[in-house]
């Protein structure tokens, strides 16, 4: 597929989604929005690829939406593609990751938001739904929406306590004051804080490292369980681990994962 407002890339076991708007720091758009879901379309077919890495071209991570889209809304005019009736990305997935931006859960390999720099408003919200957030130490949040008098957009009202704790999301929801990496850290908006002359050096270093070093099956049947276990207690959690643990035995990877140990060599997985 030819793509427009993203790059995408494939190598060493992990494929690279680039917002690909430097110029209007990657604000996204129904385009975009398209591409950057076709692309995970893109990576969940590829047997080569095991983790996916999402980042943004030049200065930026992700401003937000469009300017131009949100001067459209306030005329009356439709918002168009970013949020028309979707294909769910995966129709056999929990209801809950079916919605426009929700469906990253449902990608069955890890995402890492690579936050290189202005992470904004929907551009954070689309971080959120990422596995993991590593951020540069020149990336800079918030989530804009009180000062543009908009809500808590898509699902960020559950997110983000989850991630920083009631107190915290409140104050980066009702002040949408600029957030600098250093503090996004303490309060875990980010999980790593990297230095900026070296940040996409050790996130393809670490992408490599789950690329190549542990079982694809497992990472993908942990992803679905941790995703899951948000909507269970401790007991539905511990009786559906206990009911994926046969199959984990039976599986080649499982095989594998035993005889790389005994033998003292790399492990060669296949994801089966």
């Amino acid at each position: 597929m030819a793509y427009e407002q993203i790059l995408y890339e494939a190598r060493d076991g992990v494929a690279i989604v680039t917002l690909n708007r430097p110029d209007r720091l990657n604000a996204w758009t129904g385009v975009m929005h398209q591409e950057v879901k076709a692309a995970m379309r893109a990576a969940s077919a590829d047997d080569a690829v095991r983790v996916i890495v999402l980042t943004g071209a030049g200065r930026g991570f992700c401003a937000g939406a469009d300017l131009d889209g949100l001067q459209s809304i306030q005329a009356g005019e439709s918002r168009g593609a970013a949020t028309a009736a979707d294909e769910p990305f995966d129709p056999a997935a929990p209801a809950d990751f079916q919605r426009t931006y929700t469906y990253f859960p449902s990608v069955p390999k890890p995402i890492i938001a690579a936050i290189n720099g202005a992470c904004a408003g929907l551009g954070l919200v689309i971080s959120l739904y990422a596995d993991m957030r590593f951020g540069s130490d020149a990336a800079v949040f918030t989530t804009a929406f009180s000062r543009r008098g908009l809500i808590a957009e898509h699902g960020v009202s559950w997110l983000l306590p989850r991630l920083v704790g009631m107190a915290n999301a409140t104050d980066l929801l009702y002040s949408a004051r600029r957030v600098g990496a250093v503090e996004a850290k303490a309060m875990g908006l980010i999980n790593r804080l990297i230095p900026h002359d070296v940040f996409m050096d050790e996130v393809m270093a670490y992408a490599r490292m789950l690329a190549s070093e542990v079982s694809p099956r497992s990472l993908r049947e942990m992803k679905r369980e941790v995703w899951a276990a948000q909507f269970q207690t401790l007991g539905e959690a511990v009786d559906a681990a206990n009911g994926d643990m046969a199959a984990s035995f039976a599986s080649e990877d499982f095989k594998e994962g035993v005889t790389h140990y005994l033998e003292k060599r790399a492990p060669n997985f296949t994801g089966r």
